[in-house]
């Protein structure tokens, strides 16, 4: 359990605590308080206060998250009104165990700015012993950068144990991006399998039958190039695309909750956020594929799995190592490892992104929603997915059409 950075602040009638809970799973937390115990736990977060003053449950008990900045602010009314707490800036003496007390729960789920409920949950022991938060900038290791843009860095340097699941590089914020991909092909290298790879190619029924599958796409790209054709200007492919779309009212709950924001990417960045599309794009058109449009439980897995972007933070320089590191990787990982389906997703892919920005919004909207729903896979939405789906709005899809030009050689694959 990592207890996590926190303040305290009171006025006359309130106590004010703010948690700082970066990439944890918002949806899913608990909060306990009686008297002078004040109890949170949030995945993989835990923090348990023994407070210098009582506070009570009258219904004006209120709580916040702030997805930008990660936190949650909890308000909880004073027993007694005017009454002040003293040492609240001791956090060393407010994390101090106490023997255990009975505590009435508070909340199961919140939303920002969402009232508290009450919902029982199962026992869990709060007297677990507490370090206090450090900052990650207090490191004097250097520290190497990963997620959408390279935006993010330190994020794994405290929760390395509760993600190994979902990434397959050690200590990426010690791990420079040449080291990542040394040690990435490697991996590949001992995992591919001469007889899995034979047995597919030569038994191929089942290859086949998912490679007659029709994804969405499909007929979405064969009716722009019937309107493209219409319209006799091939310069409007992109922006024909665009008006083919309708999101659902599921999809469009999920826009609403992204919060707007811009990011400031150099030529270089952005050159690698393209790619790391593409890349997570590929894998998403495999899973959709072998799966037939289906979700199961391995739909996270192998997005994840054969995105190199993804399971190795990977920064890509040249379209030619995306495809590179795709094929290599559906030859060495997932169920089905058939050169026919490495092509295939490469058609898939060079369709959803002449499609334009709001096929690929799509896509990522349903990664997004993968990844949501299974632990500790949402850790990636954080990283990288949240981002795309704000991002690709404002993208240039004139940018995204001509990025439809996807081929690599068999060669280039293990051999």
């Amino acid at each position: 359990m990592i207890t996590p950075a926190f303040e305290l602040t009171q006025d006359p009638d309130f106590l004010t605590i703010v948690i700082k809970v970066p990439y944890a799973r918002a949806s899913e937390f608990d909060v306990y308080f009686e008297g002078e115990d004040f109890k949170f736990y949030a995945k993989p977060y835990f923090l348990r206060l023994t407070l210098p003053g009582r506070i009570v449950e009258d219904g004006r008990e209120k709580a916040s998250y702030n997805t930008d900045k990660g936190t949650f602010t909890i308000r909880l009314p004073k027993e007694i009104p005017g009454q002040y707490f003293e040492g609240l800036d001791m956090l060393t003496s407010l994390l101090a165990p106490k023997k255990s007390r009975s505590a009435k729960p508070l909340v199961e789920e919140i939303a920002a700015s969402a009232e508290l409920s009450e919902e029982e949950e199962e026992e869990f022991d709060w007297e677990i012993e507490q370090t206090p938060c450090k900052d990650s900038a207090e490191s004097s290791i250097p520290q190497y950068c990963y997620g959408f843009g390279n935006l993010r860095s330190g994020v794994f340097q405290r929760l390395q144990d509760e993600l190994s699941d979902v990434i397959d590089i050690k200590d990426p914020d010690q791990t420079p991006v040449d080291e990542r991909r040394r040690k990435r092909l490697e991996a590949e290298s001992a995992k591919f399998e001469p007889d899995h790879y034979l047995a597919d190619f030569f038994e191929d029924e089942a290859v086949q039958h998912v490679l007659k599958y029709k994804p969405w796409w499909v007929d979405a790209h064969k009716k722009m190039t019937a309107l493209k054709g219409e319209s006799h200007q091939d310069q409007v492919t992109h922006t024909v695309g665009e008006n083919i779309f309708v999101f659902s009212e599921e999809e469009r709950e999920q826009l609403r909750k992204f919060t707007n924001k811009s990011y400031l990417l150099d030529k270089r960045s952005r050159h690698h956020v393209y790619l790391g599309l593409i890349d997570i794009l590929l894998a998403y058109c495999y899973e959709v594929r072998v799966n037939e449009g289906d979700k199961n439980v391995e739909s996270s897995w192998n997005i994840r799995k054969l995105s190199a972007t993804l399971c190795w933070l990977e920064g890509f320089t040249n379209v030619h190592d995306v495809l590179v590191s795709f094929g290599r990787r559906v030859m060495c990982y997932p169920l089905y490892r058939h050169f026919e389906l490495v092509t295939r997703a490469f058609s898939d892919t060079v369709m959803i992104l002449q499609l334009g920005k709001a096929a690929v919004l799509k896509c990522l909207l349903d990664i997004h929603k993968i990844f949501m729903e299974n632990d500790p896979a949402y850790i990636l939405n954080d990283l990288f997915i949240t981002d795309y789906c704000i991002w690709i709005q404002k993208a240039n899809s004139f940018n995204l059409h001509n990025k439809g030009d996807l081929y690599v050689e068999r060669d280039d694959l293990p051999q």
